[in-house]
C-alpha cells in the first residue's frame, strides 16, 4: 500500500489547475490522467464526465465562449490525444483559450502501445503544445500554459508522462504566482486623431451606410455605439453570425451579413455604398471581400486591422482603436445630416419580410424547416440558452431574429458538423440555471449522440430540436445540382425520439407544429432534458446552398 502521506507529482499538478481557479473540468479518464483528474475533484472541481474525448474539448469551448474565461478538458495520451484534431482547429479560428491536460507515454517504458508523437497533431492545428517532462518545473509550466491561452485566446494543449505524474513531489511546497495575477492590465485603445478625421471625411462622403459589428464589437461592449452611428448616418446595421443577435430589438437591423443573410438583407447590402466593420475578422463567410456589397468601400474599426484576410483584399480604409471608443470618436466627429436611407417603410419591410420566401411543395407527413424555426422562436421563452450547430439546417436556425446575442451562440470556424451536442453541454454548464437549446441536424447528431446519456447522467436542462431531413442535407443538395446519384447523402428518417428514450430522455416526433405551443410549456414546467425530432422535407434548399450550387440546365427538379 502506498504512503499517502507524500504527495505524488499528480497531486501538486491538480492544485497548480485549482490555483489557476478552475471550476469545471470535461473529462475522459485513462490511464495517462486519472489520478490527476481525481485529485481535481477532491479539490472542488466540477467533473463532467463525457462519452467521447472530441466532445470534452468542444464542451470546454463552448464554455470558454459562455464564460469569458479559460475552458478545461482532459484526455489521455495516445488515441485520447488524436480525438483532438477535429475540434482544436475550431477553437483556434474561434480564439477560445483552453487548456487540455494530456497525459504521455511513460518516459521508462521502451515501447507502450498507446504512444505517439503528440507534438506534431496539436501544433498542426495551430494550438500550442508544452511537454512537461522536468518535474520540478511542472507548477510553473501549468501557470505558464494558462497564461498563454488567456493571452492569446487559442488551445493549449498540455503532454506530461504518467509515470513522472505518479512520482513523490519533492519541489517547492508553495505555487507560483497564477495567471490571472499575471496578465497586463491594460486600458481600451483610444483611435488617433488624424485617423478619426480620415473616417469621417470618408463616411460623410458616403449614402447608404451599414454598421456591420463583429464578436469583438460585442466584447467590447460596443452594441450603443453602433446603433449610434447608425442612427446619426441614416445607415443600417447588421452583424456577422457568432455576433447575431446583438441588435435584436433594433427596427434598422438588417440582420446577419454573409452565408446566413436573410433575403431583403441581402437586397439592402447590395446598395450600401460603405460598409463600416466594427470589431470583425472580415471571413469570408461574412462577405468580408465584398461579395454582398460590391458598390460598397470598406473602414475597418478594430484593434488588429487588417488589408487581406483569409486570401481576399478587403478592408483599403482603417481605424485602429477598441471598438466602443473607436466608433464613440467617430460618432462625434460626424456633422449631423439628413436621413435619406433608412425608413419606416424600410424597417416595417425587414420586419415583415420572410427571410427565404422561395415556394417549395412539401410531401404529406413532412414539415417545412422554414415553418418550423418560426414556430419554434414564437413558442421558446426568451430566457433560454440557444445553440445552433452546423450543416445545412444551421441557415434555417439562424432566422430567429428576436433572439438576443447573449442567448444564442454559433461556432462554427472549422465548418465541421458533429459539435452541436458538445456545445449544449458546454453551455448547460456554464449556466445551470437555465434551460439549453440545442438546434441540430440529424447528421450531426448520430455523430455524438452516445452523449445523450452524459446530459442525463450529469442532470443537465438541455432541450434537443432536431430538424430530420434523412439526409446529410448539405450533401444531399450539392450531388441534386450536380445530377449525381444521391445515394451516399441519404439514410432515412431515424427515430431519434426512441434512441432518446433509450437514453433515458424523454423523446417525441413532430409531423405537425400545432401542438408545438403546449409542448413547450409543459417541458419548462417539468424541465430535464428532451429529444425533439421534427420530420422535414428535404426538398427544401437553404438560400444559400441555392446560390452557390444552381441546379444545372437540363437536370430534372427532385
Amino acid at each position: 500500500m502506498k504512503n499517502e502521506t507524500i504527495p505524488r507529482v499528480y497531486d501538486v499538478l491538480a492544485r497548480a489547475f485549482a490555483q489557476e481557479e478552475v471550476k469545471t473540468c470535461f473529462a475522459l479518464l485513462g490511464d495517462a490522467n486519472m489520478n490527476w483528474a481525481e485529485r481535481l475533484a477532491q479539490a472542488g472541481c466540477r467533473m463532467i464526465y463525457v462519452r467521447h474525448e472530441h466532445c470534452a474539448l468542444a464542451a470546454a469551448m463552448a464554455y470558454a465562449r459562455k464564460q469569458g474565461d479559460v475552458g478545461v478538458a482532459t484526455v489521455t495520451c495516445g488515441p485520447g490525444v488524436t480525438q483532438l484534431i477535429t475540434a482544436l482547429p475550431a477553437a483556434v479560428r474561434a480564439h477560445l483559450p483552453v487548456v487540455v491536460f494530456a497525459g504521455e507515454a511513460p518516459l521508462k517504458s521502451g515501447w507502450y502501445n498507446q504512444e505517439i508523437d503528440q507534438a506534431p497533431l496539436i501544433t498542426a492545428t495551430g494550438a500550442a503544445y508544452h511537454r512537461l517532462h522536468m518535474v520540478e518545473r511542472m507548477p510553473v509550466a501549468v501557470r505558464d500554459a494558462f497564461l498563454q491561452a488567456r493571452r492569446e485566446r487559442r488551445p493549449v494543449v498540455i503532454g506530461i508522462p504518467f509515470d513522472l505524474q505518479a512520482r513523490p513531489w519533492e519541489g517547492r511546497p508553495d505555487l507560483p504566482t497564477p495567471s490571472r495575477a499575471l496578465l497586463p492590465r491594460v486600458s481600451p485603445m483610444p483611435p488617433h486623431p488624424d485617423d478619426v478625421a480620415r473616417a469621417a471625411k470618408l463616411v460623410a462622403g458616403a449614402q447608404r451606410i451599414v454598421v456591420l459589428a463583429g464578436l469583438g464589437a460585442a466584447e467590447a461592449g460596443a452594441a450603443d455605439a453602433c446603433r449610434a452611428l447608425a442612427d446619426k448616418t441614416g445607415g443600417l446595421l447588421s452583424t456577422t453570425l457568432p455576433a447575431r443577435g446583438l441588435f435584436h430589438d433594433d427596427p434598422f437591423c438588417l440582420g446577419i451579413s454573409g452565408s446566413f443573410t436573410p433575403e431583403v438583407g441581402l437586397e439592402y447590402l447590395a446598395q450600401a455604398d460603405l460598409v463600416v466593420a466594427v470589431g470583425c475578422s472580415l471571413a469570408y463567410h461574412a462577405g468580408g471581400g465584398g461579395q454582398l456589397w460590391p458598390k460598397a468601400q470598406m473602414l475597418q474599426i478594430d484593434v488588429d486591422p487588417v488589408a487581406v484576410s483569409q486570401g481576399q483584399e478587403v478592408a483599403r480604409h482603417h481605424l485602429r482603436a477598441d471598438a466602443r471608443l473607436g466608433v464613440d470618436a467617430l460618432t462625434a466627429a460626424l456633422p449631423a445630416r439628413e436621413k435619406k436611407w433608412r425608413s419606416d417603410a424600410m424597417a416595417a419591410r425587414m420586419r415583415d419580410s420572410s427571410p427565404d420566401s422561395h415556394v417549395v411543395e412539401i410531401e404529406p407527413g413532412l414539415l417545412d424547416p422554414r415553418e418550423v424555426v418560426e414556430a419554434l422562436e414564437k413558442a421558446l421563452p426568451q430566457e433560454w440558452e440557444m445553440v445552433n450547430s452546423g450543416g445545412h439546417s444551421s441557415w434555417f436556425f439562424g432566422q430567429m431574429p428576436s433572439r438576443a446575442w447573449e442567448r444564442f451562440m454559433t461556432i462554427r470556424e472549422f465548418g465541421a458538423i458533429g459539435n452541436g451536442i458538445s456545445f449544449a453541454m458546454g453551455v448547460a454548464a456554464a449556466r445551470p440555471d437555465r434551460t439549453t437549446v440545442l438546434f441540430d441536424g440529424d447528421g450531426s447528431l448520430m455523430m455524438h449522440v452516445q452523449e445523450l446519456e452524459t446530459i442525463r447522467r450529469h442532470g443537465m436542462n438541455v432541450l434537443v430540436v432536431v430538424m430530420n431531413d434523412g439526409a446529410y442535407g448539405s450533401e444531399l443538395h450539392k450531388l441534386r445540382a450536380e445530377g449525381m446519384p444521391e445515394d451516399g447523402s441519404v439514410f432515412g428518417y431515424c427515430d431519434f425520439a426512441g434512441i432518446a428514450r433509450g437514453f433515458g430522455l424523454a423523446g417525441a416526433t413532430f409531423t405537425s407544429l400545432h401542438e408545438l405551443p403546449q409542448r413547450v410549456a409543459e417541458f419548462a414546467a417539468s424541465g430535464g432534458a428532451a429529444v425533439w425530432d421534427f420530420h422535414v422535407s428535404a426538398k427544401v434548399m437553404s438560400p444559400t446552398m441555392r446560390r452557390a450550387h444552381p441546379q444545372r440546365a437540363g437536370e430534372k427538379k427532385a
